[in-house]
């Protein structure tokens, strides 16, 4: 195979920048509308196919895994081929298997669609960083945040809402209809707007052993993570065999990337100061955005009898605080070149907000939950996505898609193993609650009289149960103990974001390169030349 370097190009002008991000905004967009549209309807899904609580949490950890062990393959051939048609592919995979999902007849087969959907959104995003690094300096990047940001609070807010409003009025099926037309319109503008610079050719190879070990070793951690607890016990032989076989899985995957010429992920980024701590904030702050965007949607429909339409709206602070404060925060690095600040300020964010959504209740005021939610968003909007900035800022350009991608990577990975830990810590909380409240319970059942047994048979049958419709005074019992549940998995999360604390405060505070990756690509490219004549 032969990979590409790009050849010196004159710098854009903002009109032409304008154009070559339109399509690439609009595939991010279809990818972040691919995860967000399903959020607020996936209870009402998963009842629709009958699936249990783990299979709520595999809906959502399906597609992260995907995403997660997709993400670094992504970038490694952003690095060897041609980004235009990566970036091409990646949605036309995701149009495919979007078009699948909304025919899903049982959780099994939506779990699977899922898997395609994110094995295709690992590219989308991890390539749309990498485009933006070869036409926007890190300094000037904030320039264009409202362009981004606008972007991210049409998928990341009206996702919920187009897709609760979808599920309460026609079906919740055209969730994974809805977005084609977006994707096919990003297909056609990315072909005739985004131009990158030409490219040279140079022999390299791939390192499929070390996709496969990769692949293997990280899906069986994710799924010890997801059914431990549930479907078999932590402390039992098939626990056991998962983890060593995972644990030895990436063991020989760290041996193979320290042989081969063409390493997927490079160990020598390790050696990295900004590489190191960004990739470990990047793990913590995951579980952040991914795991509590996931379980304040089930919270709003299961603790708050919520509709589908209605979870997408009540979710709006923590989006409203994530696009207003990041957008903000980029136009201040732009206009100083500090950032940070900014981001030790985003982590400790975080931390209250974690520590605040954990005490919330059924039944406490929403104006609480919304300050709570804002205060949360306002962190993980000032981390989350400076963390590739300072990265892509501080190591080589030739490497740039591979230590981009990687970042992204360990932060989906911190994602997919925090939604899947939180579920199934939730899988194995809420029963419990149940059946320490069971007296309780069948009180309530009994005194409903001939609709006793429906209900009794509603709540035994192991499917999520549709707590809307379910007559008092058993639904404010569910709703308690569902709020309860739910609130505990951000009192635990809470000191998991220290970790983000610590590693940001670590990170070299380094000034903002103000040239784009293609421009340092041609200045190494002109220095080696001149070093060889003199030679």
């Amino acid at each position: 195979m032969t990979a590409v370097a790009p050849v010196a190009k004159p710098k854009m002008s903002h009109r032409q920048i304008i154009q070559s991000l339109t399509g690439l905004l609009m595939g991010m967009f279809v990818s972040i509308l691919a995860g967000t549209v399903v959020s607020s309807s996936l209870p009402v899904i998963v009842s629709d196919l009958n699936g249990s609580q783990t299979a709520y949490t595999w809906v959502v950890t399906a597609t992260l895994l995907a995403t997660t062990i997709s993400t670094p393959i992504w970038g490694k051939l952003a690095d060897l081929g041609n980004r235009k048609l990566l970036l091409q592919i990646s949605l036309g995979l995701f149009v495919l298997a979007s078009a699948a999902a909304g025919f899903a007849q049982n959780t099994e087969f939506l779990i699977s669609m899922r898997v395609i959907q994110g094995l295709a959104g690992g590219g989308m995003g991890a390539l749309s960083q990498i485009v933006m690094a070869d036409i926007l300096s890190p300094r000037e990047r904030g320039k264009y945040m409202g362009l981004f940001g606008a972007v991210m609070a049409l998928g990341t807010v009206g996702g919920p809402l187009i897709g609760g409003f979808v599920t309460d009025t026609i079906n919740w099926r055209w969730n994974f209809f809805v977005a084609l037309p977006f994707a096919v319109v990003a297909i056609i503008l990315i072909q005739r707007t985004l131009n990158l610079p030409a490219i040279a050719k140079r022999k390299v190879q791939i390192d499929y052993l070390g996709i496969m070990l990769l692949s293997s070793g990280v899906a069986l951690l994710l799924i010890w993570l997801s059914m431990g607890g549930s479907e078999f016990d932590w402390n039992s032989s098939t626990s056991y065999l998962m983890l060593v076989g995972s644990v030895i899985l990436l063991a020989i995957f760290v041996f193979v990337e320290l042989k081969v010429a063409e390493p997927l992920i490079s160990l020598q980024l390790f050696k990295n100061r900004t590489f190191t701590f960004a990739v470990i904030a990047s793990l913590a702050v995951g579980i952040s955005m991914f795991g509590t965007t996931v379980f304040l949607s089930q919270y709003m429909i299961m603790a708050r009898g919520a509709s589908a339409t209605q979870a997408g709206l009540m979710t709006f602070p923590m989006m409203a605080g994530l696009l207003v404060i990041s957008t903000i925060a980029g136009a201040l690095i732009s206009r100083y070149g500090k950032w940070k600040a900014l981001v030790v300020s985003g982590a400790a964010l975080q931390i209250v907000g974690l520590y605040l959504l954990g005490t919330i209740h059924y039944d406490t005021p929403f104006w609480q939950v919304g300050l709570y939610m804002f205060i949360l968003g306002a962190g993980v909007g000032l981390v989350m996505q400076n963390m590739v900035l300072v990265v892509q800022n501080a190591v080589e350009p030739k490497i740039l898609g591979v230590a981009s991608s990687s970042v992204n990577f360990f932060r989906t990975l911190g994602g997919t193993a925090g939604t899947a830990g939180l579920g199934a810590l939730l899988a194995v909380t809420i029963p419990n609650m149940i059946a320490d409240r069971q007296s309780e319970l069948s009180s309530a059942i009994a005194s409903l009289g001939d609709k006793a047994a429906a209900v009794g048979a509603s709540l035994s049958s192991g499917s999520l149960p549709t707590i809307s419709t379910l007559p008092e005074p058993v639904r404010s019992i569910l709703e308690s103990i569902y709020g309860d549940g739910v609130a505990s998995l951000f009192a635990f999360a809470a000191p998991l974001a220290l970790i983000t604390l610590v590693a940001v405060i670590l990170l070299p505070n380094q000034h903002l390169n103000e040239k784009t990756n293609t421009e340092r690509l041609a200045e190494e490219s002109e220095t080696a030349s001149i070093t060889e004549s003199d030679a």
